[in-house]
């Protein structure tokens, strides 16, 4: 006998197992589901606590401020000039010779009529006593053919003598006084000569290097000669100044004189004060510059031929102007500015007019007042309409030498991070407000302009 299945079971068997399949199914998709919603959950959890993390709050921006100054504003051309000596004179032997004595030191300061040195003077006494005794010799025979004169004349005068011996004796005595005459020129060239042999300073000044020493024969014709006096009181300095200011310049020296100073090495110290002196008669067409000269006591030896300086011309002065330090002024697309802070301590960006500005302070001609109060550090995070806070007199902002060591992402804001040694760094709204203090102190404000 065969045995049937039972085809019903069967089938009851496999729907259980299809749906037993697809509960496993729903379960997986739901725990799936579940976790991306977790992890998604969990990053815009952190997506939002990250910009709330480096919010810095709006603190007023630490600045100093200055008043406007009304005063008398000198106006300066600056130009860049060479020191030269008044005179300089290469000191020669007039005669030739011996060089028996040096009378001075190198660098030595001389006067005018000093003996520097001497030449063996023998010969050219020699030459000077035969003179006179040539002349002594002249004068005798002088003396007796007078005598003969006064002889033929009172023959002459009794027709005893002849008349005509009278004119010859006569002759033969102006000629004898011309013969005693040269000897005296003779003798005045043998003195000077003489004279000669003593070296004498043509000018005060300073000596420079002997170029000759004791002991050598010297000539007149030598190229080199004895020494350099320069003369070093006063002083002269020639500077150049663009062609385009000659039309200033001549305006100004045609009302008086004008005042040159003159800066040291630093370029800040004046170190002496002159007058101009003269103005060339031409620019010079390779530069495009007018050469001027001027004049300086140089009391204290401050100036050096050959010396390179700093030169500034005075050639107007700006009365009652009202004048601001240079760092107050900015400059923009739209041109010059000032922050002007106003009340409640909020700063206002106003267009100013500068006539003139060097490195401390500028001419403002337009746009102040004289009762704003002008920001002049502080501008590295300050803007139109920002509140600052302003700083005593004479503080200076201090520069943050290093970077502050930044905060963890995760620290809750207000509250600051211990670091590696357990001290509290500091939070980013107070790191940001010490940035702003240490670039605004550094910042000049404006560029250096000519008047």
């Amino acid at each position: 006998m065969l045995f049937k299945p039972d085809l019903n079971g069967t089938a009851k068997a496999g729907a259980i197992r299809v749906a037993s399949g697809a509960r496993r199914r729903l379960v997986s998709i739901f725990i799936t589901l579940l976790i991306v919603g977790g992890l998604g959950y969990i990053a815009w959890t952190l997506w939002q606590k990250k910009p709330a993390a480096r919010t810095i709050p709006d603190l007023p921006v630490p600045v100093l401020a200055a008043t406007p100054r009304i005063q008398d504003v000198p106006v300066y051309l600056d130009g860049v000039g060479q020191v030269k000596a008044l005179n300089t004179v290469l000191v020669r032997p007039q005669v030739d010779g011996k060089l028996a004595t040096v009378n001075f030191v190198e660098g030595q300061d001389v006067k005018k009529g000093d003996v520097l040195a001497e030449i063996d003077p023998v010969i050219y006494k020699a030459q000077f006593d035969q003179a006179v005794a040539k002349k002594a010799q002249d004068e005798a025979q002088l003396a007796n053919q007078r005598l003969d004169l006064v002889r033929y004349q009172q023959l002459a005068a009794t027709n005893a003598g002849s008349k005509q011996q009278y004119d010859t004796q006569k002759a033969v005595v102006a000629q004898q006084e011309a013969l005693v005459n040269a000897d005296q020129a003779a003798i005045d060239n043998a003195q000077a000569t003489l004279g000669y042999t003593k070296i004498i300073a043509p000018l005060s000044g300073r000596a420079g290097l002997r170029q000759v020493d004791q002991g050598n024969i010297i000539h007149a014709a030598d190229a080199t000669g004895l020494v350099f006096i320069t003369q070093l009181q006063p002083i002269a300095v020639t500077f150049s100044l663009p062609q385009q200011q000659i039309v200033r310049v001549n305006d100004a020296a045609a009302k008086g004189m004008l005042a040159v100073d003159v800066f040291g090495n630093d370029g800040v110290t004046v170190v002496d004060t002159g007058r101009l002196s003269g103005i060339d008669n031409q620019v010079d067409p390779t530069t495009g510059t007018l050469k001027l000269k001027a004049e300086f006591p140089n009391a204290n030896y401050q100036l050096w031929p050959g010396q390179f300086v700093n030169v500034r011309l005075k050639v107007d002065t700006l009365s009652q102007a009202m004048v601001v330090p240079t760092s107050a002024v900015q400059r923009g697309p739209a041109g010059t500015f000032s922050y002007v802070i106003g009340d409640g301590d909020i700063v206002t960006a106003k267009p100013v007019a500068v006539t003139q500005q060097n490195e401390n302070d500028a001419v403002i001609a337009s746009g102040l007042s004289p009762s704003d109060r002008v920001v002049t550090t502080g501008f590295a995070s300050l803007s139109d309409g920002a509140k600052v806070v302003i700083g005593k007199d004479g503080q200076t902002p201090q520069v943050d030498l290093a970077p502050k060591k930044k905060r963890s992402s995760g620290a809750v804001p207000g509250k600051g991070d211990r670091g590696k040694d357990g001290k509290k760094a500091d939070s980013p709204a107070a790191s940001d407000q010490k940035g702003q203090t240490g670039q605004g102190g550094g910042q000049s404000g404006g560029a250096k302009s000519q008047p």
